[in-house]
């Protein structure tokens, strides 16, 4: 979890768009990055593939009111609400987003195209049919915030226990240099996000960055397959939290628009 999903660039951006809040340049350029393009293809009135910012708009009249976010994983169908074939894809893509006011979901393709020595990436989303239903999984911004903190202090005090690299001191500075480097001058989150969901995203991929540190350096003391297994059993419910807060984040906005708050 280095970096961000596409899916939650698109929703973030796109829900800020959606509720007057940036111009159609300035989502489109966020939603970007540091890709070459985005188009969208399938959407209901359009022959072919278009651009993010025809796509936004169709979308918007189509129904769109809000954009959620899906990161599933095997037996995890995180954000999703079906149908099944839908489900498929966006477990293959690992990420989604899913329209709230229409039954439409969009599911990335990541292209990379250009002669050796000048590659770049190319991102198709693919608008399906999906289930109007409650998505799967998905916690409110507290029960995200309260569950990250006490699995991160669970799985730091399982790490240091079998000395694995990434738990200690040098990891939070690797971390600490890395999102130096990677937050310089970017959003956490688009305009129009409470800052609790701004603090959640933080600290999830502050987790993320944890993580990867640990996968990255190897084993450390962790040597026997047992105390891997240990480590490994350690990580895994750490990573699903993060991924839980990752999608509550993103879909705060949608979620207090339901509610009324905004």
């Amino acid at each position: 979890m280095l970096s961000e999903p596409r899916s939650g660039q698109l929703a973030a951006w796109g829900n800020a768009l959606l509720a007057g809040l940036v111009s159609p340049d300035d989502a489109v350029l966020a939603i970007v990055g540091d890709d070459a393009v985005h188009r969208v293809e399938g959407l209901p009135g359009e022959s072919g593939p278009v651009g993010l910012t025809l796509a936004l708009g169709r979308l918007r009249a189509l129904g769109v009111t809000g954009l959620r976010v899906a990161l599933p994983a095997p037996g995890h169908p995180l954000g999703l609400s079906g149908p099944p074939a839908f489900n498929a894809r966006a477990l293959e893509a690992e990420e989604a987003v899913v329209c709230h006011g229409s039954a439409l979901g969009l599911i990335p393709e990541v292209y990379e195209a250009g002669p050796d020595g000048d590659v770049h990436v190319e991102v198709v989303w693919h608008c399906l049919a999906v289930r109007e239903a409650p998505p799967a999984d998905v916690p409110s911004l507290g029960e995200a915030e309260r569950e990250l903190a006490e699995a991160l202090r669970d799985a730091t005090e399982v790490l240091s226990r079998l000395d694995v690299a990434g738990s200690g001191p040098v990891a939070e500075a690797a971390v600490d240099a890395y999102r130096a480097r990677a937050e310089r001058g970017r959003e956490v989150l688009a305009p129009g996000y409470p800052p609790r969901a701004v603090r959640v995203l933080e600290l999830a991929q502050r987790v993320g960055l944890l993580m990867s540190v640990a996968y990255e350096n190897g084993h450390g003391g962790a040597v026997s397959a047992s105390e891997m297994a240990a480590r490994a059993e350690a990580l895994r419910p750490v990573e699903r939290t993060a991924r839980r807060a990752q999608v509550a984040a993103y879909n705060a906005f949608v979620e207090e628009r339901e509610r009324g708050v905004r």
